[in-house]
C-alpha cells in the first residue's frame, strides 16, 4: 500500500494528484523550485522540498534532486504528472532502483514508446496503421510534410512544411526546441494530412494482463500543434470508434502496458485512422474522460501501482458529453505571445467541483493558479483547465463559452476570448473541426468586446476611478463627483490600452448627473478617433450607480452593469460585451528615454536562440531576424519594415528582460557595399 506518495511536477496536474490521495487517505509530498515556492500546490501538500533553482534542468528535470526529495520527505512512491520526466524511462528504472513504488508503467514500456521511430516499426509489426515516415530530409519527395521531436510531445519540435524550400530551417528549428524541450534534439518526418481530426484513446493496463479503451477524446482543435479544446467522446461512427479502440488495445498490449496510457491517431477524412504516438503517461485532457465515465484515472493508477486489478474490464458506456479548454496565459492576436504577470485576479463563476467529479450538469476546475499567482517565464503557459458536463455536446458547450466569457481574468493576457469564440462558432457546433481549424478561421481571434464598446468601457472606468475619488475624500465627501466652481469645464483621464492611448473627458451637472461624455483614441499609429466634440457617435448614456467596484449605466435605453477592479494604475473593467484591461496614465509623465526609430523590444523575458541576419543586411518586411526561447517555445521576431539590419544588440544566447532592444532596422539607412 501507498503511504506517502511524492509527485514529481508543478501545477494543475500537482493539485490534481493530491486531490485524488487525500481522498483515498495518501499523503502528499511536492517538489518545488524556488519561482514555485508560493504556489498553490506547495501549500495543499503535506511536505514540500524544495529544488534550487528556477529553470525545468536545474529543478524539476533532476532525476537525482526529485529521488534525494523522496528520501528525505519519507516517500515510498512517486508519482511523475505529465511533462517534464513523466516519459523517462531512466527516472521509471531509477524509482524501482531507489526501492519505490513507481506510478506508472514499467521503465521498458515507456522506453519502447519513447523514441517514436522506433514505436511506429513496432506497432507497424502488430497491425496498427501508419503514415509514411522518413527520418532523412533528403529523402522526402511528397509536400507537405510535418517535422515531430522524436523524444517528446505537446506540439514542441513541431513544424508544417509545404514545400522543400523550408524544410531545412524547419528541420533545424524543430531539432533545437526539442532539444531544449526534451534534451533531445532527434527529429523526424511524416506526411501531413489535410483537414485530419486528431482524435486518442485512453487506455489503461494492470499488472495481470488486462488492457481495456476507456473512450476516446477528440482534440482537433490546436494552435501551434498543441491541443486547446478537447472533447469526450468524440462525434464518430460506431465503426470509426471500434477501430480506433482496438487499434490502441493493440498497442498497449505489444508493449505490456500498466497504468494510464494515450494512444493517438489522425482522422483522415476519408476514415482512415493513423498512428501518431503513444504518450506512456496521464493526458493533460483526461478530466473529459473521466466525466463521461466516472472513473477517478488517478486513483486507478495507485491502485494498479499497488498491484490491484483493474475494476472494469472494458469501457463503460459515455454519460453526456464533456468539454475541456486550456486557459493559457498568452495572446492569440500577436502569433500566440506568452504572458507574464500578476494574475490580479482568478474568479470562474459557477464552478461546482475543482479536480473532482460532478454530480451532475456543471463545471469542473483544474486549476493551478489562484489570485495573486505571479506568472513567469520558466515553464509553459497554461493556467488552468475548465471543464463542462452536460447530457448532449451543445448544452456543455453553451455552459462552457458562458462561464468563460463572465469570467474575471485579470493582470494577465489570456485566450479566453478565442476559446469563448471557438465554442460558440457555427462549425464547432456542427463537429466541423479538424487540426486547421483556426487556420480556416481567422475570424475566432476578434476579441469578444467590440471596438464600439471600448469607449464605453474607458468611460465605466473613469466614473469608478472618480466614485473611488469621492468615497477616499478627506473634507466635503457629500459634495457630488466631480463638482467644481466651472461646471463647463470636463474632467479628464488618460489610459493606455495595449497600443492605444484613450482619452476620456467627462462632466457631471450640479446635481451629479453625467452631463456629458466623450472618448478620444490614439491608436499606435498615431491616427485619432472619436476626437471630443467631431461628431463622432456616441451612444446616449445615463449614469444610474457609480461605485469604486461597480458602475451601471442605461446606454441608449439598455441598462448594463460592469464590475471594475482597480489594481494601482491597473483598471479591469467587465460588462456583459466582454472585459477591457486598462492602465491609467500620469497627468504629469516623467520624461523617458527615446528608443531609436525601428526598435524591436523584447515582449517578455527570454534567449535569444540565434540570430538569422547580421548588421548591415537589407531585409524585407516580415523577414525573420532572430528566434527568441520564452516559456519553452521559440518565438519569431520579424523586420517590421524593409530596411537595413542598424544594430543586433544581443548576441546568440544572451538572456534579456522585457523591453530589450533585440534588433534595429533602419528604412532610411543604405546597406553598405
Amino acid at each position: 500500500m501507498i503511504e506517502r506518495l511524492l509527485v514529481a511536477n508543478r501545477g494543475e496536474i500537482a493539485r490534481r494528484i493530491f486531490a485524488s490521495c487525500r481522498a483515498l487517505g495518501v499523503e502528499t509530498v511536492a517538489v518545488h523550485s524556488d519561482a514555485d515556492a508560493d504556489a498553490p500546490f506547495v501549500a495543499e501538500a503535506d511536505l514540500a522540498v524544495r529544488l534550487p533553482g528556477n529553470t525545468p534542468a536545474e529543478t524539476y528535470l533532476r532525476i537525482d534532486l526529485v529521488l534525494d526529495a523522496a528520501r528525505r520527505a519519507g516517500a515510498d512512491a512517486v508519482h511523475p504528472g505529465y511533462g517534464f520526466l513523466a516519459e523517462s524511462a531512466e527516472f521509471a528504472a531509477a524509482v524501482a532502483d531507489a526501492g519505490l513504488t513507481w506510478v506508472g508503467p514499467p521503465a521498458k514500456a515507456i522506453a519502447a514508446m519513447g523514441d517514436k521511430m522506433a514505436a511506429k516499426a513496432l506497432l507497424a509489426d502488430a497491425g496498427v496503421p501508419m503514415l509514411p515516415t522518413w527520418t532523412d530530409p533528403d529523402q522526402v519527395t511528397a509536400f507537405p510534410v510535418l517535422v515531430k521531436a522524436s523524444a517528446g510531445g505537446g506540439g514542441r519540435g513541431m513544424r508544417v512544411v509545404r514545400d522543400a524550400a523550408g524544410l531545412a530551417e524547419a528541420v533545424a528549428s524543430a531539432r533545437r526546441e526539442a532539444a531544449a524541450a526534451f534534451g533531445d534534439g532527434t527529429v523526424f518526418i511524416e506526411r501531413y494530412v489535410e483537414r485530419g481530426r486528431h482524435v486518442e484513446v485512453q487506455i489503461f493496463g494492470d499488472t495481470h494482463g488486462t488492457v481495456v479503451a476507456l473512450g476516446e477524446r477528440d482534440c482537433s482543435i490546436q494552435r501551434r500543434h498543441q491541443k486547446i479544446v478537447e472533447e469526450a467522446p468524440g462525434v464518430l461512427p460506431d465503426e470509426v470508434r471500434q477501430r480506433l479502440r482496438e487499434a490502441a488495445v493493440a498497442a498497449g498490449r505489444t508493449v505490456d502496458y500498466v497504468g494510464a496510457g494515450t494512444v493517438e491517431f489522425l482522422l483522415s477524412p476519408d476514415g482512415d485512422i493513423h498512428f501518431l504516438e503513444m504518450n506512456t503517461r496521464l493526458q493533460v485532457e483526461h478530466p473529459v474522460t473521466e466525466l463521461t465515465t466516472g472513473l477517478d484515472l488517478v486513483r486507478l493508477q495507485l491502485l494498479v501501482a499497488e498491484g490491484e486489478p483493474l475494476p472494469v474490464a472494458a469501457a463503460p458506456p459515455a454519460a453526456g458529453h464533456a468539454i475541456e479548454v486550456r486557459l493559457c496565459a498568452e495572446d492569440p492576436a500577436r502569433g500566440y505571445r506568452p504572458a507574464t504577470g500578476t494574475l490580479r485576479r482568478f474568479a470562474l463563476p459557477g464552478v461546482a467541483v475543482e479536480f473532482g467529479p460532478l454530480a451532475g450538469p456543471g463545471l469542473r476546475l483544474d486549476s493551478g493558479v489562484v489570485d495573486g499567482s505571479v506568472v513567469g517565464v520558466h515553464y509553459d503557459s497554461m493556467l488552468a483547465k475548465v471543464i463542462a458536463w452536460a447530457p448532449t455536446r451543445a448544452e456543455a458547450a453553451r455552459a462552457l463559452a458562458g462561464a468563460l466569457a463572465r469570467a474575471e481574468l485579470h493582470g494577465v493576457a489570456t485566450n479566453r476570448d478565442l476559446l469563448v469564440r471557438i465554442l460558440r462558432s457555427p462549425e464547432f457546433a456542427a463537429v466541423d473541426v479538424d487540426t486547421g481549424f483556426l487556420d480556416r478561421h481567422p475570424e475566432v481571434f476578434a476579441p469578444l468586446l467590440p471596438a464600439d464598446q471600448v469607449p464605453v468601457a474607458a468611460l465605466v472606468a473613469a466614473l469608478a476611478g472618480a466614485a473611488e475619488r469621492r468615497a477616499a475624500a478627506p473634507v466635503l465627501a457629500g459634495l457630488p463627483s466631480g463638482w467644481r466652481n466651472v461646471p463647463a469645464v470636463p474632467q479628464v483621464v488618460r489610459y493606455a490600452r495595449g497600443d492605444d492611448e484613450i482619452e476620456v473627458r467627462y462632466r457631471f451637472d450640479r446635481g451629479g448627473a453625467l452631463a456629458e461624455w466623450s472618448v478620444a483614441v490614439v491608436d499606435g499609429a498615431g491616427a485619432r478617433a472619436g476626437e471630443p466634440g467631431d461628431g463622432a457617435a456616441r451612444p446616449t448614456v445615463t449614469l444610474v450607480e457609480a461605485t469604486p467596484g461597480r458602475v451601471v449605466l442605461d446606454v441608449a435605453g439598455v441598462r448594463r452593469a460592469y464590475r471594475v477592479h482597480r489594481v494601482g494604475s491597473e483598471v479591469f473593467v467587465d460588462g456583459p460585451d466582454g472585459a477591457a484591461s486598462l492602465t491609467e496614465l500620469p497627468r504629469f509623465p516623467l520624461p523617458t528615454a527615446e528608443l531609436a526609430a525601428g526598435s524591436l523590444v523584447a515582449p517578455l523575458p527570454g534567449t535569444v536562440t540565434r540570430l538569422h541576419v547580421e548588421v548591415g543586411r537589407r531585409v524585407a518586411a516580415g523577414e525573420l531576424l532572430l528566434t527568441l526561447e520564452a516559456m519553452k517555445l521559440e518565438h519569431p521576431v520579424l523586420a517590421p519594415t524593409d530596411g537595413v539590419v542598424a544594430d543586433l544588440p544581443v548576441p546568440a544566447g544572451g538572456q534579456v528582460d522585457t523591453g530589450a532592444v533585440l534588433a534595429v532596422v533602419d528604412p532610411d539607412l543604405e546597406a553598405p557595399r
